[in-house]
């Protein structure tokens, strides 16, 4: 494949979530991104929201595993990812974490929160601070509905203002074909 389908936004997001660079997303890799964010925002693992956090990423794991083996490949990860598969169980999954890093529960993220929850995630934290700089528009805070757009619209066209900003221009860290 050539570089340049690396930097494709599928290969970027599956680089993300294949933690330990073996070419699978496992359950485990999946659903450690909410125990990242769980603990970078002092949640306990028994609060309510980090229980619904983990809920609706085990959703998400199970629509990705076509083949139920336990490891999503990124074939099956580019078969499965879209506009239906974001409305149906990523919307949810990562709405569910900004829930965990609303502390106040305000549909709210200040500066400190955003990075906090996209260091967590898997993102650098540098740029999540030029991220969260680009898609606050004027006070201060980041709205859910703004982030789960923005997350949308670079999952399924390519580019946003936040994959701007976390520099969709630079080649992936690590790809698998």
């Amino acid at each position: 494949m050539s570089r340049s389908g690396f930097d494709s936004p599928q290969h970027r997001i599956f680089a993300m979530l294949d933690a330990d660079g073996d070419g699978a997303i496992t359950r485990a890799e999946y659903l450690a991104r909410v125990d990242r964010v769980s603990s970078a925002m002092g949640r306990d693992a028994r609060h309510p929201v980090v229980a619904a956090a983990r809920a609706a990423h085990e959703a998400v794991f199970q629509d990705m595993d076509g083949d139920r083996d336990g490891r999503v490949t990124f074939e099956e990860y580019r078969a499965w990812v879209g506009d239906d598969a974001f409305e149906r169980s990523c919307r949810p999954a990562l709405g569910s974490l900004f829930d965990v890093a609303d502390i106040d529960a305000d549909g709210r993220l200040s500066r400190d929160e955003f990075v906090r929850l996209r260091t967590a995630a898997g993102n650098a934290g540098t740029d999540a601070g030029a991220a969260f700089d680009v898609l606050d528009t004027d006070d201060g805070l980041l709205y859910r509905d703004t982030y789960l757009a923005s997350i949308k619209k670079f999952v399924t066209t390519g580019s946003s203002p936040m994959a701007a900003a976390y520099g969709a221009g630079r080649p992936v860290p690590s790809a698998h074909a």
